[in-house]
């Protein structure tokens, strides 16, 4: 006679087999899917739909799983039956093992085609030449700040913005040995070395900081001296053989990153609830002007999460404005303000309207 545990288990098999069903249902229509968008020329990534199914699902769920482990299932379906419809090239600031390419895995799956590329413009430009479908890079570190050079390529490319993730930022140090003490140099990314200096200040103080391409070149480099350590991720590690000294070694306990998905074309009009839209401006040489531009985003109560300035760089103190505003594009309030604020730029641009990361 079967025990309690053979009949639970038997129950699971059951349960499974109907899932692995389901699935391959889903599969199937997502295929469909897939054709309707060729033929209705559509983009195969719609990360406003896909940002809709997990809060669809996440607001109905009863548990016992927790809304973290439905998001993280829910999203490889998604991912793996998007790839169904078409295999996805996706450009990013690289080399492997960086923060980046780690983003990239958690929004486009495993499946998808790689490239690691050395900088941010040669991201923008695989996408814009259409080698990639898209691309992904930093925008943005809560402890760091703006990533500047992403910002400026927005002055000189057409392409759109798809969507954001924000995600936790863990540094860890990473060596070929287990002695801190025999560490005297150690290599990072500039804003890695930033989000570390005061543990690095405390741990290795002989230790000379340099910098590094990447955290994944500085990995490399760690990996090729026993008295040099790197500041990367975890997964920087599992590629270079490396051993982690120290995890969690950055200094804010909060530290977190916000990438951008870029592309061709702009999500649809279709709004996900939750949504950020990015605008760059520029606002005309007149006194009161910034102020004037502001006053229209009161008046329409319109919540900027971003302001940001960096020059043109074709005239000396000539500026533009990296702007970051809750709501769609497409939502009366933001519709209203866009028509005001020109009579106050030279130009406005809208980046893209896309679901909030977070």
């Amino acid at each position: 006679m079967p025990s309690p545990l053979d009949r639970l288990r038997s129950r699971i098999d059951r349960l499974d087999d109907q899932l692995l069903d389901l699935l391959n249902e889903r599969a199937k229509t997502a295929r469909k899917i897939g054709a309707e968008k060729v033929r209705r020329r559509e983009e195969v990534y719609a990360s406003t739909r896909e940002h809709q199914i997990l809060d669809r699902l996440e607001g109905t769920n009863k548990g016992p799983l927790p809304n973290e482990a439905v998001e993280e299932i829910f999203r490889a379906v998604i991912v793996n039956c998007r790839l169904l419809q078409k295999p996805l090239a996706i450009g990013y600031f690289g080399p492997e093992a960086t923060f980046t390419h780690l983003a990239a895995l958690k929004q486009f799956g495993r499946a998808a085609d790689y490239r690691p590329l050395k900088t941010i413009s040669d991201v923008f430009d695989e996408v814009e030449k259409g080698r990639a479908d898209y691309g992904v890079v930093p925008i943005e570190n809560s402890t760091e700040g703006m990533v500047n050079h992403t910002l400026d390529m927005f002055m000189e490319s057409d392409l759109a913005i798809c969507a954001e993730r924000e995600d936790p930022i863990s540094e860890c140090l990473l060596a070929t040995q287990e002695s801190l003490k025999r560490i005297k140099t150690v290599y990072s990314y500039s804003n890695a070395l930033g989000q570390c200096r005061r543990w690095l200040e405390r741990n290795v103080p002989g230790a000379a900081l340099k910098e590094a391409a990447s955290t994944a070149d500085a990995a490399a480099q760690a990996a090729m001296d026993p008295e040099a350590a790197a500041v990367a991720g975890s997964l920087a590690a599992e590629i270079y053989h490396l051993k982690i000294l120290a995890s969690g070694i950055q200094d804010a306990r909060d530290n977190r990153t916000r990438f951008l998905v870029i592309g061709r074309k702009a999500p649809g009009p279709t709004r996900a609830g939750k949504d950020k839209t990015s605008l760059l401006l520029s606002v005309k040489d007149r006194v009161g002007a910034l102020h004037d531009l502001l006053s229209v985003f009161k008046r329409e109560k319109l919540n900027l999460t971003k302001i940001e300035s960096r020059p043109t760089k074709k005239r000396a103190w000539e500026y533009v404005f990296f702007v970051d505003l809750v709501g769609h594009a497409e939502d009366p309030a933001v519709l209203r303000a866009l028509t005001d604020i020109a009579e106050h730029c030279v130009f406005v641009k809208v980046l893209g309207s896309y679901p909030r990361g977070d």
